[in-house]
């Protein structure tokens, strides 16, 4: 169990660092007059939304070309 929970947690980490990598999420910080700070975590929905659908888009690129190959290399040994 506890294993199972250490993995959970290095996957979110690696969701977390991979969405500020690719922008998915910002962190900003702003102090108040009184010396208290404010963090704020933005979602861009639309970025996600975006590279969800390039990754598809590419995942089917490389399946047409892998079942092109594929035939092709049927049709060379019959």
């Amino acid at each position: 169990m506890k294993r199972l929970f250490v993995l959970l947690v290095l996957v979110a980490a690696g969701v977390a660092c991979l969405g500020f990598y690719l922008g998915w999420f910002q962190l900003t910080t702003e102090t108040t007059s009184d010396g208290k700070s404010n963090i704020t975590v933005t979602v861009d929905k639309d970025k996600i939304h975006d590279d969800k659908q390039k990754a598809e888009d590419k995942a089917k690129s490389i399946e047409r070309d892998v079942k092109e190959k594929t035939a092709e290399t049927v049709n060379k040994t019959r």
